[in-house]
Parts: C-alpha cells; sequence; structure tokens
C-alpha cells in the first residue's frame, strides 16, 4: 500500500466505496487521516466502518475537512456533492491525486501519465512492457490494473505508468508526470462535459500540472490534439515538447499485436515517452515485437482454416473502430451495441476494407440502414448468429473481427463480457 505522513491529521470526506475509494480510505486511515465514508451499497460501507464515520457527504458538517475523495464514477458536473464542495470551499479529489500528495515521501521515482480519447490502455501497457525489458522498475495504474494505492510503492528509480481518464484528470490538480501524453481525441463522454471543448480542456489539463522541465508527447493525428501540442509548445520549447508522428515509425510488420494505423499511432508516443526517460532504440525496438497486447484491443482470438478471429471489443465508438477497420484488407465487421451517435462517419474511409458487416444489438438497425448503400450488410441482432454465419462464408485470409463501434450495456455488462462472449463462441466453432 501506498501511503504518506501527510496526512497525518486530516480530514476527508469519501463518496464512493469501490475499488479506488476503497484502496482510498485505507491509504488515508493508514496515514493517520480521519475519515467520513459514503456508498450507496452497504456492503461497501462495512468494509470501512472500522477506519471511517459512515455518513453521507452530503448530508454531514463538513467544516474543516480538506477534501472530498470522489470516485471517477461520480458525474461531478451534475451531482450536488460538487456544488456542496464549491460552496464551502473543499477540494474534489480522487486518488491519483492523493498519490500525487503521497510522492515526496516515496522512494525517488517517475511519473509518465497517458490520456486521450483513444488508446490509452494499450499505450500504457505497452509503455510498461517497454520500461520492465530494459530492466527498470514499473507499474501500471490508473485506469487499468489495481488502484495505485493499492500498489506496494517501487524502489528508487522506479517509474508508475499511469493511464488517466478525463474523469481523473478532473480530480487531480498537483500530479506532475516527468512525461505525460496526449494520444489523440474525439467527442466522447459528453454527458460529463458542458460541450466538446469543456472534454478537451480537461484532457489539457494534466500538461497545466507539468513543470516547465518536464517532457509533453502528443499524437500526430488529428486537429484537436495538434491544437493543444501547439498550445503547449508554445509556453515550453520544443526541446521537451514532441510530436510523436507515426510516419516515422518503421518495422510494424514485425509487431503481431501492434496492427493497424491506431497501434502505429500508440507505437509512436510510447517510443517518444520511453525516449523521454532516457531508453534507447537498442532497447525498445526488440520489445515492440515480444509485446503481447491486452484483451479486447484487437486480440488475436484464434485462426482457423486461415481465417483470424480478432476481439476488439473495447472499441466502444466509431472513432476507435476505424483503424481497426484499416488493419486488415479484407474484414468481415460484427458491429453494433448501444449507439453512442447516430452516424458510423469515421468509420467511412476504411469501409473497402469491409467484405461484409453483421449488425448487432440496439443500433442494428440503424447501422443496417448506415451501413447498406456501401457493403452487403446481415442483420444478426446477436452475437453468436454474427460469428457463425460470418465463419461461414469468410475465405482464408480474411479477418472475423468483433469491432462494435458502441457501448455494450444494452445486452453485456461491459465491454469485457461482451469480448468474452466473442471469444467464448470462436472456441466452441
Amino acid at each position: 500500500m501506498i501511503t504518506s505522513p501527510a496526512f497525518k491529521n486530516r480530514k476527508f470526506a469519501l463518496l464512493g466505496l469501490a475499488r479506488s475509494g476503497l484502496s482510498s480510505a485505507r491509504s488515508l486511515a493508514a496515514g493517520g487521516a480521519h475519515l467520513l465514508a459514503w456508498d450507496n451499497d452497504e456492503s461497501a460501507r462495512a468494509k470501512v466502518a472500522d477506519i471511517a464515520t459512515i455518513a453521507d457527504p452530503l448530508d454531514a458538517d463538513l467544516s474543516g475537512y480538506d477534501g472530498i475523495i470522489v470516485s471517477p464514477g461520480v458525474p461531478i458536473n451534475r451531482h450536488p456533492i460538487a456544488d456542496k464542495a464549491k460552496a464551502e470551499g473543499i477540494p474534489l479529489l480522487g486518488d491519483i491525486e492523493l498519490f500525487s500528495m503521497a510522492r515526496a515521501d516515496l522512494p525517488p521515482h517517475r511519473v509518465i501519465g497517458i490520456t486521450g480519447t483513444n488508446g490509452k490502455s494499450t499505450t500504457t501497457a505497452l509503455v510498461h512492457h517497454l520500461l520492465k525489458s530494459a530492466a527498470l522498475p514499473a507499474r501500471m495504474a490508473g485506469n487499468i490494473g489495481m488502484p495505485i494505492l493499492s500498489q506496494p510503492p517501487l524502489p528508487a528509480g522506479g517509474v508508475y505508468v499511469i493511464e488517466l481518464s478525463s474523469y481523473q484528470i478532473d480530480i487531480t490538480h498537483s500530479l506532475a508526470c516527468e512525461a505525460a501524453a496526449l494520444i489523440n481525441l474525439a467527442p466522447d463522454h459528453l454527458d460529463r462535459y458542458d460541450d466538446y471543448n469543456a472534454y478537451k480542456a480537461s484532457k489539457a489539463r494534466l500538461f497545466d500540472m507539468q513543470t516547465a522541465k518536464q517532457h509533453s508527447v502528443f499524437g500526430k493525428g488529428d486537429d484537436d490534439t495538434y491544437g493543444i501540442y501547439g498550445n503547449v509548445l508554445a509556453r515550453r520549447g520544443s526541446a521537451v515538447v514532441h510530436l510523436a508522428d507515426p510516419a516515422l515509425v518503421i518495422g510494424q510488420s514485425d509487431w503481431p499485436s501492434l496492427q493497424g494505423p491506431h497501434n502505429l499511432q500508440n507505437v509512436a508516443v510510447a517510443i517518444k515517452l520511453v525516449e523521454a526517460l532516457g531508453i534507447t532504440e537498442a532497447q525498445w525496438r526488440p520489445a515492440l515485437r515480444s509485446f503481447k497486447g491486452l484483451a479486447h484491443r484487437m486480440e488475436i482470438v484464434a485462426e482457423r482454416n486461415g481465417v483470424l478471429f480478432v476481439n476488439d471489443s473495447k472499441a466502444t465508438n466509431p472513432a476507435s473502430t476505424a483503424p481497426a477497420l484499416a488493419a486488415y484488407p479484407r474484414v468481415h465487421w460484427i458491429v453494433g451495441g448501444l449507439p453512442k451517435g447516430d452516424d458510423l462517419d469515421e468509420c467511412v474511409p476504411n469501409f473497402g476494407h469491409v467484405v461484409k458487416a453483421y449488425t448487432i444489438g440496439e443500433a442494428g438497425p440503424l447501422f443496417t440502414r448506415l451501413l447498406s448503400p456501401h457493403m452487403p450488410v446481415e442483420s444478426s441482432e446477436m452475437m453468436g448468429a454474427a460469428v457463425h454465419s460470418a465463419a461461414s462464408q469468410a475465405k482464408p485470409g480474411d479477418v472475423i473481427m468483433l469491432s462494435p463501434a458502441c457501448a455494450s450495456f444494452d445486452q453485456f455488462k461491459d465491454f469485457e463480457a461482451r469480448g468474452d462472449a466473442f471469444k467464448a463462441i470462436v472456441a466452441a466453432l
């Protein structure tokens, strides 16, 4: 567990006691803080009853409190806790901010922070892999893996690689990353922001927290990311502000788990980040070949009779599906779920790679209507029907890909469950 004497005798309220909230409570208590905590789930409250006063912060007197720790899942743009915090002058914090407060008491280390609309998890895992391959102590945290405060501190010289969603950045105020990256930007999570500009501003705050000599890396591929790159470059200069150009990266055919233009962008960003920490090409290049990738992100599931099955269930919006389609020349595309919009415009440039589309889920009728003018479409409704039909029609050299461009919540509890269902269906063929 990571904790700090900086927490001693300070007062914090916690709202939400799932993974990050529970780890925050335990870290703060171990550091000597006084806690008030609440979760609507009685079993969650019971887990902290021995270290916290159980009460709802919305109803409690928070005079003298140093912060309100909220789960990233709490929609602070509309939850009444935000109004109470503002009225009482108490900051809203998250577990990443608590980690930042504890950094001075940890063995000497560095932090890499990674954000973006798409590709965060793959890039975070890749950076972690490259560092470990170079024999540096490294640990993944943030929006991936175990909560950061639950993990033991790294030894001196270690690197924390933190995936950061916009929600996490919103409740982080002092995380000065030795190297930070914005991979890309596209409209997403707009239910949590006034508009797209507010979402972009949330991502850009990661770089506002850095010092003048810390490195900032930006993906090259969209105008919004490039605009933030230009602003940071003007403030801090090219010695520490870097544009990661995928066109300058060679050798992708040698990296089986990093196919597609989006993964080339992820690689370009990862290289710039690790080079900012002193890793050389002689160290990172051989490590790219051994990277295994993450489940549900362009995951190669099986090859049967010359047909490759790829699970890209994490592609929950058209912007993340578009480069997946570009990764292979002949794709049987399983697409649909709970739509986040009413178009697939970002996928249009890669429609030529699609042999046939198989629409599923709530988006099925809409996507069938959108795609029919461009390609053969089969209204499958259920994933099992789509996989079996595609498998009966695919030829050697074809790829059957689940890349839904939608959220999963119409038929599955999350994208992991959706991807696992796809893998189970493939295994049973």
